[in-house]
């Protein structure tokens, strides 16, 4: 997500939140500069969350196409335990000219999380580019990580470069806003988006009100344009959702015994996911410092579409132990979420390891190589595992989903509250009694993986590594920015 920043002001009338002395909240918020932020943020609400639904309406209509449509025209009554090799080795294939020749490298690798600066406008069309290669073809990424850096993108659009460059601080203002309109329903509730903006900033007082309320009209006008085109046009708005979960009563002592292990489970897996992501990261595109010179444009394309196709072995491989659809263990997994959710009975414990191990694996590669988003393959691991543990003694079937959400979120955003209200909005009518839960889990997911994260750290800063010398024949990558 786009980093907010403050700064020194560039005029009496400058909106954006600034250091050292300030005036007072009320006299900022009725200055000409910030209403006009105000009525600009609302209005970017409109286009942004147009284009969205659009970008939204069209992944699923392809990962329709390829994962329901095609198997049965070809006269399966479901895709084959064969059929994400070849869907993803396309995924590859689409995604490699667009990570090596576009600008902007078709956005960030998922590893590197939702953070960073805005992405400049004429990156936004590689990063939509990449996101239809990877999305409907299979890859195990969500569509978070490209609808924030489209709309933020889009957002910057509406200010001349000219304006950008005189007053910086406008930038990750509106980046911040269009990427809360881009993704106000995805995650089932506008408010999530919007406590997802307020943690990241990491500000306080005056500073984070005045950043967060082009926010919150950014995400309430996106989710009233989403609710009504998707009302208007049948198409589905691609909410986070689920529609049934088991219910609950008020967790006991049991519960919470078991739920503290499962959670730190849940953010062992996660984190060991990220590692291997990183590590593919190094693999396709190289890692700074290091003693061997990057890969070239070439070596990364054909690096790209070597783990698009290990992916696809991932969820091969699913579907071969389990006998089940790899429709399961590909794609963002929101509807195996939602599948999952409502009939915890239809899965044995084996088929919810199997998918909890398959698509981590799956995950932690396309991390490092595709193109998506990280949280939403998350929360279905997280949610297999927890499900899994439901026949510890002691623990329940609602107890153990709420947990493996709640861990799983805080472990993937490192954003405990805001990991807390995404599980709660999931949860639906059963959030109230497994709230209590759901705080534990999310403190004890966030010190655990702080923790993995630390001593992995701790490891890898004991083997020195020698700087790369020079490499002066290596060709240039005509999608890196010149110098």
């Amino acid at each position: 997500m786009p980093e907010p920043s403050a700064g020194p002001s560039g005029g009496d009338d400058d909106p954006t939140p600034r250091t050292g002395p300030a005036p007072g909240l009320r006299q900022v918020l009725l200055t000409k500069g910030y209403l006009g932020l105000l009525l600009v943020s609302a209005l970017l609400g409109v286009p942004v969350s147009l284009a969205a639904f659009w970008f939204v309406g069209l992944e699923h209509e392809l990962q329709h196409w390829v994962w329901e449509s095609l198997p049965d025209a070809l006269g399966h009554d479901r895709a084959p335990w064969w059929w994400p090799l070849p869907a993803l080795l396309l995924a590859g294939l689409l995604l490699a000219p667009v990570v090596t020749r576009l600008p902007g490298r078709g956005g960030h690798v998922p590893v590197d999380g939702l953070g960073g600066p805005p992405t400049p406008p004429k990156a936004v069309p590689g990063v939509v580019l990449a996101a239809l290669a990877c999305l409907p073809l299979g890859a195990v990424l969500g569509p978070e990580a490209p609808l924030m850096a489209m709309g933020g993108g889009l957002a910057l659009l509406a200010v001349r470069p000219a304006r950008r460059a005189a007053r910086p601080q406008l930038v990750p203002v509106l980046g911040a806003a269009g990427s809360t309109a881009a993704i106000s329903t995805i995650f089932g509730s506008p408010l999530v988006a919007a406590v997802m903006m307020i943690e990241a900033a990491g500000l306080g007082g005056p500073q984070l009100l005045l950043l967060i309320m082009p926010c919150l009209l950014a995400s309430g006008v996106g989710a009233l344009v989403f609710t009504g085109f998707g009302h208007w046009t049948g198409l589905s708005i691609g909410a986070l959702s689920l529609p049934s979960v088991p219910h609950s009563g008020v967790p006991d002592a049991g519960d919470f015994l078991w739920g503290l292990p499962v959670a730190a489970a849940v953010t062992a897996v996660c984190v060991a996911g990220q590692t291997l992501g990183r590590r593919v990261k190094v693999f396709t595109t190289g890692a700074p410092g290091r003693a061997a010179p990057p890969p070239t444009a070439r070596r990364t394309a054909v690096r790209t579409v070597v783990c698009a196709v290990a992916v696809g072995a991932c969820i091969a491989g699913y579907a071969l132990l389990t006998g089940r659809s790899p429709q399961e263990a590909a794609l963002s997994g929101q509807a195996t979420l939602g599948t999952l959710a409502a009939d915890p009975a239809a899965w044995s414990v084996f088929a919810l390891l199997a998918l909890t191990l398959c698509k981590a694996a799956a995950w932690g590669v396309a991390l490092g190589s595709l193109r998506g988003g990280p949280i939403f393959p998350a929360l279905l691991i997280g949610a297999a595992l927890g499900v899994a543990c439901a026949p510890l003694p002691g623990l329940g079937t609602a107890p153990g989903l709420a947990v493996g959400l709640a861990a799983s979120a805080t472990a993937v955003t490192r954003l405990p509250v805001t990991s807390t209200v995404l599980a709660t909005a999931l949860l639906g009518a059963e959030a109230p009694n497994l709230l209590p839960l759901l705080l534990v889990t999310a403190v004890t997911a966030f010190v655990v993986g702080e923790l993995l994260r630390g001593l992995g750290e701790r490891r890898a800063s004991r083997a020195p590594v020698p700087a790369a010398p020079p490499n002066p024949a290596a060709p240039p990558n005509p999608a890196d920015p010149p110098r």
